[in-house]
């Protein structure tokens, strides 16, 4: 245990979070996703929803201000524009994290291919479907 990290930060995580440079790429994904077959690195983080493991990456991760687009989600089936309940958990999280971010939705494919170009995959137990987020690590000014 360490003051002021959350605890779901396992060692393996925080040591990952650490180790990724600039422009690296972090998926936070549900416990349906296909996380053995899409990741280079996987974290599995058995019996713990999505949505506190966000808020706690989110705490330490500096999100890249290099780029337009830097936080992205999974849809809905193929609609872009359509929102789940944990989509707006997600923006929600987003939001209070990194204010001045927008959450971009991904479509199939192209959050597929982005989450297997990924540093890490952590996959959480969150049962809800298309409760995936990609997180672009940004950096710590002097």
């Amino acid at each position: 245990m360490l003051k002021g990290i959350d605890p779901i930060l396992s060692p393996e995580l925080l040591a990952t979070l650490r180790a990724m440079g600039h422009g690296d790429e972090i998926a936070i994904v549900d416990g349906n996703y296909p996380g053995v077959e899409h990741a280079r690195r996987l974290i599995r983080l058995d019996g713990v929803p999505l949505l506190p493991v966000l808020n706690a990456v989110l705490s330490v991760l500096p999100i890249d201000d290099f780029v337009d687009e830097a936080i992205f989600r999974s849809t809905f089936r193929q609609e872009r524009d359509t929102l789940q309940p944990v989509h707006h958990e997600i923006i929600d999280c987003c939001a209070r994290r990194e204010p001045t971010r927008t959450v971009v939705p991904l479509v199939g494919a192209d959050f597929y291919n982005r989450v297997r170009a990924a540093h890490t995959l952590v996959q959480t137990s969150e049962p809800r479907l298309y409760a995936n987020v990609i997180l672009r690590k940004g950096v710590i000014y002097p």
